[in-house]
Order: C-alpha cells, then sequence, then structure tokens
C-alpha cells in the first residue's frame, strides 16, 4: 500500500466522475459533502442503513439467555462506532475501513459494518489496496469466528464463507470502480470528440467562406468592371450616335450574359466538384474581350503554349491576368497594358502584367470601387498553387503585377 493509496483525495475524482461523467468532485469536508454525486449519497446512506440493522439484529440476539454478558456491551459500543466510520469510509477510504474491520474482531455487531467498509475501499480506492483490505477483513473474520464461534455449523464452513464473502465484496467493488472510471474515460473523449469536430467543421466553413469570396471576386471583378466602363462612357457621352449607343448596349448585354455564365459555373463549382469548373483555353479571349471594352494590351506569349501547363498553373494564371487587367482598367484607363508570358517545363512559368501610370484623374471613379480584397485573394491563391506572387510600383509611377508559379516537367507514360 503505497502514501498515495492512504491519502483522502488522490481516487475521489475518479469515484465522483462515474456517474455518468457528471464531473463533479466530493466535497472537502465529510461525507455526505456539497459536491457529490446522487450515487454517492445513495450508497452511502444504503450502507448505514445495512450497518445499522446488523449492529441491531446482533445485539437482539445478545438479549437471549445464556449469551455472555459482555457480548452485549461490546456489540453495542463497537456496532455504534462502526456504523459512524462508515461515514468517514469515503473521505479515508483506507484508513477508516481498517478501523472499521479491527472493531469487527471483539464486537459482532460491526461485523455487516466491516464488510461494508471494505466495499468503500474496493469502490475508492486502486485495486492493491483494495485487495489488502479484503485480505484484512478475511483474517479479522476468521480470528472472530474462533474467538465468539456463530455455531450452526464447524469452524471450517464459517471460514469458508468468510473466505468466499471476502472474495466476493473485493472483486465486486474492484469491477464497479473499472466501470465507473470507463464510463467517466468514454465520456471525457466522447466530449473532446465532439469539440474537435466542432472546431473542425468550423475551419472547414471559414476556409469555404474564403473560397466563395475568392472564386467571386475574380469572376465578378472583371466581368463588372467593363460593364462600369461601357456605363460610364454612356453617362459622359450624352451625344453619342444611335449606332454608338447600340454598340455600347450589345457589350454591356453580352459581358452580363458572359457574368452569369461564369457566376453558374462558380456555383456548380461550390455544389458539386472541381470537375465541373468551365475549361481555360487560354488568354486571348480574356485579352480579346477587354480590347473590345478600350483597352490597349499588347500580349506576349513567348511560345507558351496555356494548353501544357498543368491545370492548377493554368487556372492560377488565368487568375493573375484577370485581375492584373481589372486593376488597370480601374486605375489607369485608357492606359496601355503589356502582358507577358513566359518560361519552360521544368523550370517555372512567369506571368506578368504592368502598365504606366493613369493620366490626370480619370481614374477616381473606378478606383474608389476596390478596396484590395482582389490582390489578397490572388496571392492567397498563388500561394496554394506553390508560387509567389509580386506587385509593386515601378518607378515611373506604374503598376507591376507578376507571379511566379510552378512548371513541373510531366513524366513519360511507361
Amino acid at each position: 500500500m503505497t502514501a498515495a493509496d492512504d491519502g483522502p483525495g488522490r481516487d475521489r475524482g475518479a469515484a465522483s466522475g462515474g456517474e455518468a461523467g457528471s464531473g463533479r468532485s466530493p466535497g472537502a469536508g465529510g461525507w455526505p459533502g456539497p459536491g457529490w454525486s446522487r450515487r454517492d449519497r445513495v450508497v452511502g446512506t444504503g450502507g448505514v442503513v445495512l450497518a445499522v440493522a446488523g449492529a441491531v439484529a446482533v445485539v437482539w440476539g445478545d438479549l437471549a439467555p445464556g449469551a455472555p454478558g459482555w457480548y452485549l456491551w461490546t456489540d453495542v459500543a463497537g456496532g455504534i462506532l462502526a456504523c459512524a466510520g462508515i461515514w468517514l469510509c469515503r473521505r479515508w477510504p483506507v484508513a477508516a475501513p481498517l478501523a472499521v474491520i479491527a472493531l469487527s474482531v471483539p464486537a459482532a455487531a460491526a461485523s455487516v459494518a466491516a464488510g461494508i467498509a471494505t466495499l468503500f475501499a474496493a469502490l475508492y480506492r486502486r485495486p492493491p489496496a483494495a485487495v489488502a483490505v479484503g485480505m484484512t477483513w478475511v483474517v479479522a473474520t476468521l480470528v472472530r469466528f474462533a474467538w465468539r464461534p456463530p455455531g450452526l455449523a464447524p469452524y471450517p464452513v464459517w471460514a469458508l464463507v468468510g473466505v468466499l464473502f471476502g472474495g466476493a465484496i473485493t472483486g465486486w467493488g474492484i469491477v464497479a470502480r473499472t466501470r465507473r472510471e470507463l464510463l467517466a474515460s468514454l465520456a471525457e473523449r466522447a466530449r473532446r470528440a465532439e469539440a474537435d469536430q466542432r472546431l473542425r467543421a468550423e475551419e472547414a466553413r471559414r476556409a469555404e467562406r474564403l473560397g466563395i469570396a475568392r472564386e467571386m471576386h475574380d469572376v465578378l471583378a472583371h466581368r463588372l468592371s467593363l460593364l462600369a466602363v461601357h456605363a460610364g462612357a454612356l453617362e459622359f457621352n450624352a451625344g453619342a450616335r444611335p449606332d454608338e449607343v447600340a454598340d455600347a448596349a450589345g457589350v454591356i448585354r453580352t459581358s452580363a450574359h458572359q457574368a452569369l455564365q461564369e457566376l453558374r459555373a462558380v456555383i456548380s463549382v461550390l455544389r458539386e466538384s472541381p470537375s465541373a469548373e468551365l475549361p481555360l483555353t487560354g488568354l486571348a479571349p480574356l485579352v480579346e474581350e477587354s480590347r473590345r471594352a478600350g483597352m490597349r494590351i499588347e500580349l506576349r506569349e513567348h511560345d507558351v503554349r496555356f494548353a501544357d501547363l498543368p491545370e492548377t498553373t493554368r487556372r492560377t494564371a488565368y487568375r493573375v491576368v484577370q485581375e492584373g487587367l481589372t486593376n488597370a482598367r480601374k486605375h489607369a484607363p485608357g492606359r496601355p497594358v503589356t502582358v507577358v508570358v513566359s518560361g519552360a517545363a521544368g523550370d517555372e512559368l512567369t506571368v506578368e502584367v504592368r502598365n504606366p501610370p493613369p493620366a490626370g484623374r480619370e481614374a477616381e471613379g473606378l478606383a474608389m470601387t476596390g478596396a484590395g480584397a482582389g490582390l489578397a485573394g490572388l496571392e492567397e491563391r498563388v500561394s496554394l498553387a506553390g508560387g509567389r506572387l509580386e506587385r509593386e510600383h515601378t518607378d515611373g509611377g506604374g503598376f507591376r503585377l507578376a507571379a511566379r508559379l510552378p512548371w513541373p516537367r510531366e513524366r513519360p507514360h511507361e
């Protein structure tokens, strides 16, 4: 028996924790304390009632004619002390049961209380201490049977009954304690698993919100900026000819239709899988529709075939050019834009969009529509693709946006 097993508080949490994971701990005072579980109260009260009933039955037998006189006074005193000691067994699950067992040697009225105290030791202490207390109870019972023979059967029969009963109550207590600890452990694991699941679900929702925001910006910012350019031209050119107005309205209608188509594609991606995304055939269509909006764009692809790029690299490169053209249209309208795509398989792909500074204050209207979310989302997209994004103002006041993306060399099929 170790010092840890003789202390009053080491295993209290395990015993009270078995109350279906109630998580309550016993109080610091006597039993029952304010923090004790309902099961502890029921077990303690039931133990005291059984101990008192056993003591009363023995004392009643001592009143029979022919019983030695010292039996009565010894049983009365020992029974009272043993029943009172039951209340201390939960606080001191080793010392108090040993004291009650010692009282049961001279006082047969304390025998039931000694058995209950042995059960408490098995319920609230580890198996080594519980077995030691159970063996002490068996020895004390054998001594009492030798000193005060109960009659009705020879001593070996009563000795066998004592050994079997001591083993039964000790084993029952150990099994009950182990079951309570197992239930408490399972309840704690379930609580932690539920907390981890909530955390993972929250992280997944956060990542999904970021993905939705990035996709919506990439798809809609480009189209809506085109709509703003043409709508602004109609607003400030009140004297435009009917054919010019019709052309601008047609471009607005086409851009709105394409924006709806790409929005449907994004929604299908969110509902189904990434394989539902629209294929990106190259940069030429993207550059051409920006040219129709009045932008002057020079595209240099340096013999880079868009179809040869890996899927992730191709899509990221497309988004870089799209964001660069959108920013140039907003912050430097009417100024020439240069798009350069270079690289080689096995090295890296470089995508660069450059524009000179805006002329005068003509960009203020569209420039106020941005909040920097596009570049922040683009930087995250490039980083997830394994590349790096560079954005800087040039010496003349222009702007340079460049992305360096991995372009692994494909292995030949074996």
